[in-house]
């Protein structure tokens, strides 16, 4: 059985994608109903919600009836990630996570996101504070392969962001630059979950678009979860 933490997501977990626009509650509410297991809000701005921007604090909303529950959280500046931390912990989600993933250039290229992938020290410190800051929540992260085909170093980020404390790793199976274009390259996943020394759950994400993807991308990589 596979856990984030302490907390139990069964032999086959599914996991909805946090998606600006899309996971909002009635969403999430409804995949829950449909079986997803962990479910994830919007990804939330710090410097939004450490400026009390009402499209950032209207997403920390969260129900008891969707639990385990993660709030997502992005940002470039340390002290404003641990600011935004006090402030999520309060709403009292079951797991916060950390997007080193999103493409967007606006967010990228001011070294949030998937930019974070362009500076793997920065990436670990942001990581470590977080988890640092964080009192009883297991923090997990989701991430891509790497900046470019040139940067590829996911096993590298996995054994770093295991070593300071993340608790499970979603991986999008492309690097930043494909954005969502092309192929998801499981086979990362699979090298991944087969790197010596790496224990928490990997969750892979990327072109699972029905019940058979979801089935195929376990027994092709051995991945611990599935995030849709």
């Amino acid at each position: 059985m596979a856990k984030i933490g302490d907390i139990d997501v069964g032999d086959f977990p599914l996991l909805l994608a946090p998606m600006e626009d899309v996971s909002d509650p009635p969403f999430r509410a409804l995949c829950k109903e449909q079986g997803a297991d962990v479910v994830y809000t919007e990804f939330i701005s710090s410097e939004g919600l450490i400026r009390d921007a009402a499209k950032s604090v209207i997403k920390l909303d969260i129900y008891e009836k969707e639990r385990p529950v993660g709030i997502q959280i992005f940002g470039a500046n340390l002290d404003s990630m641990l600011r935004s931390v006090e402030i999520v912990e309060k709403t009292k989600p079951d797991v916060i996570d950390i997007n080193f993933g999103c493409p967007v250039y606006k967010i990228a290229k001011k070294g949030a996101g998937a930019g974070c992938l362009r500076d793997l020290d920065m990436m670990q410190r942001m990581a470590e504070t977080v988890v640092n800051a964080v009192d009883g929540i297991p923090v997990t992260a989701k991430t891509r392969l790497g900046w470019d085909d040139q940067s590829i170093k996911i096993r590298e980020v996995a054994l770093r962001l295991q070593s300071v404390g993340i608790k499970a790793l979603s991986i999008h199976a492309r690097s930043r630059s494909q954005k969502y274009k092309g192929d998801a390259r499981w086979d990362y996943l699979k090298h991944v979950k087969e790197t010596p020394g790496l224990d928490i759950p990997i969750i892979g994400n990327g072109d699972v678009t029905s019940p058979e993807d979801a089935k195929r991308m376990f027994d092709e990589t051995g991945v611990d979860g599935v995030m849709i």
